[in-house]
């Protein structure tokens, strides 16, 4: 979806520049408090005062457990907590879901930084990682594969501002979000 926001807002606003800056889930309030960014699609909840931001709740992103490509898990289309059983799952320190109740084995060794190193880690066969499915396909690999959870819980991604930072552009930049043009009335 953010690609087709970005098309459209060039069409609408040739003369505006617009920057993609990645930033972390850790690091969403902050860069926006900061005013590295002027807007952020972010994850819900955000830290902070919420009463200090806009928040337009965009779509709500599926939780797949990814696995080496040879586990068994990988037979099924859709696994539900019980099926992950005694399997051992992998949070790296970047995680983004916190504790969703599965009943799993903690990994007997450090978390790896990020979800990128977990996933290497889950390649070679040795447990298994949650994450939402925009981070399975961003560390997509040959040797490992997802699985929608089911059951699981909603995982809300927003566009949040600052009220302080309510501008035009940011205003057209939410009714681009929106499915709105230029002459849309809000």
């Amino acid at each position: 979806m953010p690609g087709k926001w970005i098309e459209r807002w060039r069409e609408q606003r040739p003369e505006t520049r617009l920057e993609l800056v990645p930033i972390s889930a850790a690091g969403q309030r902050a860069a926006l408090d900061t005013g590295d960014v002027d807007a952020a699609i972010v994850r819900l909840p955000i830290d902070g005062d919420p009463d200090e931001l806009h928040t337009i709740r965009l779509y709500d992103e599926v939780a797949v457990v990814v696995a080496s490509k040879e586990s068994s898990l990988m037979a099924a289309d859709e696994l539900t907590p019980d099926d992950l059983a005694g399997e051992v799952l992998i949070t790296p320190t970047d995680d983004v879901l916190g504790d969703l109740g599965l009943p799993i084995e903690a990994a007997t060794f450090g978390a790896p930084a990020t979800t990128e190193d977990a996933i290497e880690i889950v390649a070679s066969g040795v447990g298994i990682v949650v994450v939402p499915m925009s981070l399975a396909r961003l560390h997509h690999r040959r040797d490992v594969d997802h699985r929608p959870l089911a059951d699981d819980p909603s995982l809300p991604v927003a566009l949040a501002w600052l009220r302080e930072r309510d501008a035009d552009d940011v205003q057209h930049f939410a009714a681009i979000t929106r499915g709105r043009g230029a002459r849309s009335s809000r």
